[in-house]
């Protein structure tokens, strides 16, 4: 059953210079109960994308539908019981959380904030704790008293302290240690397991994606190039873009790294001021051509549910 659709989302921001393109004609959808993985290179618009449907950021065209109701137009007072049931992990664990402000607080403002009845507050709060791996007697500490991936578990705990149903998770192991990193997807995997949560999960860690993802959308300057289950995108990647980004996750096996094809990408990405016509890709595409200039690079399916951007494959 599909939780979210979003059908044709963009957002521009005006600046003094121009009008960036963060997300461009982006399509997709995400069953109830699934992990979709958003990857791609800093910048691509993967952020602006889950902040833009979790309506942080306002749409300048498109559709976002939840649970079949388009939210894409509804006023702050409308949106209320959507945000409800969605929430967001935010990416910096040491900017996200209020230092003024002690872990219960945190935990318990988004139960204030949506109407929860304040004699279940404390309960709930040191539940939710424990259920992130902490203390529930560190409810009267300060965020400045927790290491990065503690603070990180205080902010899936406020996420989850009202419920949701789907959960933006905005690159939210990248700011922490390696050793970390692994607890962290392990939780958000037991978490929905046992509490039927869907994730849309932000990452540049391809590795980490495909371990936790049911199915992956790689964007590039703003626009989704391809979207396949995870594993058929990882053996089977189609668009250039893919295999290249693919070809540079390191390999601990140095006879299977060097014997590895290797696809550097030239130059840099464009500016989103002035994104190239036709394919986005196309200034860095080892296998652009003159008519690439030209195409409307739109996704397509190319078998098995497999959505390609590039019309030569």
């Amino acid at each position: 059953m599909t939780m979210l659709e979003v059908q044709n989302l963009s957002k521009y921001f005006a600046v003094p210079a121009g009008v960036v393109h963060s997300v461009e004609d982006v399509s997709f959808s995400v069953e109830r109960g699934e992990t979709l993985g958003l990857v791609g290179e800093s910048g691509c618009g993967k952020t602006t994308t889950g902040r833009t449907i979790i309506r942080i950021y306002e749409p300048t065209a498109g559709k976002i539908i939840f649970d079949g109701q388009d939210i894409t137009s509804l006023t702050p007072r409308e949106m209320l019981p959507f945000r409800k049931r969605m929430q967001m992990i935010f990416q910096d664990p040491y900017a996200s959380l209020n230092p003024r402000m002690t872990v219960g607080d945190i935990v318990r403002e988004p139960m204030v904030i949506h109407g929860i009845p304040k004699d279940e507050h404390s309960d709930r709060v040191a539940h939710l704790l424990r259920l992130v791996g902490l203390n529930s007697e560190q409810a009267g500490r300060y965020p400045h008293e927790f290491s990065g991936g503690q603070r990180q578990r205080i902010g899936i705990a406020r996420a989850l302290a009202v419920e949701p149903e789907l959960i933006i998770c905005d690159e939210p192991i990248s700011a922490l240690d390696v050793s970390i990193q692994a607890q962290i997807v392990n939780m958000l995997e037991d978490l929905q397991k046992s509490l039927g949560l869907t994730y849309i999960f932000i990452a540049h860690d391809l590795s980490m994606v495909r371990h936790i993802s049911s199915r992956v959308a790689v964007m590039y300057l703003g626009r989704i190039v391809e979207l396949a289950e995870s594993g058929e995108l990882y053996t089977n990647p189609k668009h250039p873009y893919t295999v290249s980004l693919l070809s540079s996750i390191p390999i601990p096996d140095p006879d299977k790294s060097d014997s590895r094809e290797h696809i550097p990408l030239q130059g840099e990405i464009p500016s989103a001021l002035n994104p190239p016509s036709g394919c986005a890709f196309r200034t860095r595409c080892p296998k652009a051509r003159p008519e690439c200039a030209a195409l409307n690079a739109v996704l397509r399916d190319t078998g098995n549910g497999h959505l390609c951007a590039c019309p030569f494959v």
